[in-house]
Parts: C-alpha cells; structure tokens; sequence
C-alpha cells in the first residue's frame, strides 16, 4: 500500500516509498479514500498529522504511470479519477490536518501537501507544481485549491514555469504556514494546541469554510452546529472553565 498510519490522539499519515522518493502510484492514489475514512471514523483520533518517510514528502506521481491506461484516447482517465477522489477526501477530512515537510514537495506531493488545512516545512522543503515540464494538462479542480491558497499569480507561477519554491520563498507566498527546524516538533505541539480547543468549533470551522470555498451555502450546518454546541453543553463548558480560570474539559466528540 506504501501508507503507513500510526494512530493516536494526533495520528500520522506516513507515505512510504523511500527508494522512489514516495512517489505516487494509482494504487496509492486508490488507497488513499479509504484510509481517510478509517481514521475519520476512529473518535480517538483529533489532528492528522501527513508526512514523508525519509528526506523527502514526496517527489510526486510515479511518471511511468501516467499513461499505462487502457483507453488509448485518454490513458490518464483512471489516475485522475483516483487522484481527484484522493485530493477530495483529504480536503474534507472532518478533523484538522498538518503537512510536515522535508525535501522534495512536488507534483502529486503538492497536492496532497495544499489539500491539508496547515503546511510545516523544513528549511530544506522545495515546492513545485510540473505539469509543464511533461505536457500533462492539469485538471481545474486541482488548479482550484492551489489557487485559493495562493492567489492567481503565485498559482499561475508554478503551473506555467515547473520551477520550485524553497520553504522561505513559499513561506513569503502564502504557501507554507511556517518553517521550523524540526518541523514535525512544531507541528506536533500544534496539534496539541489544536487538540485543547472545542472539537466542535474546529469541526464547524472546517465545514465553514469548505462550503464557502466550494460555492455552498454554510449556513444551514452552522446553524446545526450552533445548536449543538448549546445542547451539548461544549459552549457553557467553555464559559465556565474562561470565568473560572481554569482549562476547559471539552467532552463533545461527532455522533
């Protein structure tokens, strides 16, 4: 499968292709939903943490496979439909998820890497986008997500040119949340930052802004939402633990 989960409260998401530098193949492209949905399900889990074994994240899809498909007209038909469904379910993962960057982030690499809510970066990540060096047209919704991370210029930068951003310069661009030495550490202990908040606020948040990415309206799952905090006693939780002083025992996990 070339995944290796490790469960926990912050859990870890590992791709593990080291010979290859993790590249990507259909089959892991595949694997990837169902993976996503067991560790949506697990209620232990609260952060995602999404990594590379060795020194690279990923340097991308695995080029011998881009046309080994049967239909002559389009051989790319069954990968991109892998590789869109993979990207869809790591965007909507219930739970927050953290991209801990070493080495090589490109290509396929990249998509996963901007499809998670928050990047961590060593000094020595370099990101790039090369559909441009091979001829691939990339699909839009693809285009989308780098686009709403990054903005027209910086997204139309890497599509046309396939040159790479250091982890400074993709800092600067919006594309990278933060650079660290040990980029799994400050990851991590953001996670545990993450894990003392209200999960239902995360939770709302996250379907929040979703929405409004995709064109949805949000309203009627805040609302929900809204109502939930109230009948499950999270808000008065919150208020109390503030007006107390004291840390909040949030108790609210999805039913």
């Amino acid at each position: 499968m070339d995944f290796r989960i490790e469960r926990g409260v912050v859990a870890r998401l590992v791709i593990d292709r080291v010979a290859k530098r993790n590249a990507l193949t259909w089959a892991m492209w595949e694997a990837l939903p169902g993976l996503l949905a067991e560790l949506a399900a697990d209620d232990e889990v609260k952060v995602l943490l999404v990594t590379g074994e060795g020194p690279s994240f990923s340097a991308g899809a695995d080029i011998r496979e881009l046309i080994s498909g049967d239909d002559p007209a389009d051989p790319m038909a069954e990968l991109r439909a892998f590789n869109l469904r993979a990207q869809a379910a790591l965007r909507e993962f219930p739970k927050p998820t953290i991209a801990v960057v070493r080495g090589h982030c490109i290509g396929g690499g990249l998509e996963i890497a901007v499809n998670c809510d928050f990047r961590f970066a060593a000094p020595d990540a370099s990101f790039g986008v090369t559909p441009a060096r091979i001829g691939v047209v990339y699909p839009p919704a693809a285009i989308k997500v780098l686009l709403d991370l990054v903005g027209p210029a910086t997204a139309k930068y890497l599509l046309f040119s396939g040159e790479l951003l250091t982890a400074d310069q993709a800092e600067l661009k919006g594309l990278v949340d933060r650079v660290a030495d040990d980029p799994m550490a400050a990851a991590e202990a953001f996670a545990d930052t993450l894990v003392s908040r209200s999960q239902l606020t995360i939770r709302s948040a996250k379907e929040s802004i979703n929405a409004l990415l995709s064109g949805q309206d949000p309203d009627p799952a805040a609302v929900r939402r809204y109502r939930e905090t109230i009948a499950s006693g999270e808000l008065a939780e919150g208020i109390d633990a503030f007006t107390q002083k004291r840390s909040p025992e949030f108790l609210w996990h999805p039913r």
